[in-house]
């Protein structure tokens, strides 16, 4: 076993602060911070994962209205110990270059594509951290037999806590954060017969 190179120790006994990620040009893309470490992935992203996040984001941007946008893999600081990279987000904040990471009051929408090595955070970890920051939307998108299937939650303000609003497979149609139909369908590549 190789020592672990200096970049890679916490600054501080308590570990990694938020603003601590924006000065790591050595971490691995996708470097999340939760609950103070540092989370990377190290293995390939499935192609599945990929080409969803893509055709989302194409999808969403011929949607949104014209006051947000679409963030693609870019870090939520949720507070001084926790900065997660959701797949995608719709934000209120315009557009800025340099911009490293948004706020919760400025994200209306995020979207996680689950994969083997995200699920337990995608599904627990990072639901219950978004709903207690007071993000009002959250989409987990699940593979099921290669097809997308979006599970739906929305905030519940007074327990900070996400409710169950629908589970969408073949088409999605909502009217919150905004009106968006999605035919699930054409996200996916259909499978080619030999």
């Amino acid at each position: 076993m190789t020592a672990l190179p200096d970049w890679m120790r916490p600054p501080r006994p308590e570990g990694w602060y938020a603003e601590d990620l924006d000065h790591l040009p050595e971490a691995p893309r996708h470097t999340e911070l939760i609950d103070g470490a540092l989370v990377f992935v190290l293995w390939p992203q499935r192609w599945w994962h990929g080409h969803l996040i893509t055709m989302l984001t194409v999808a969403l941007m011929e949607q949104v209205p014209a006051d947000t946008e679409v963030g693609r893999e870019m870090t939520i600081k949720l507070d001084q110990r926790n900065r997660p990279e959701p797949d995608l987000l719709v934000t209120s904040a315009a557009y800025d270059r340099d911009r490293t990471w948004f706020s919760p009051d400025e994200v209306r929408l995020v979207i996680e594509v689950v994969s083997p090595e995200s699920a337990h955070r995608d599904r627990t970890v990072k639901l219950l951290k978004y709903a207690k920051a007071g993000i009002p939307h959250y989409w987990c998108v699940e593979d099921e037999d290669g097809s997308p299937v979006v599970h739906v939650y929305e905030l519940d303000e007074p327990t900070a806590t996400y409710v169950p609003v629908a589970i969408f497979r073949d088409s999605l149609h909502l009217t919150l954060p905004f009106e968006v139909t999605l035919d699930l369908s054409k996200l996916t590549p259909a499978p080619r017969r030999t």
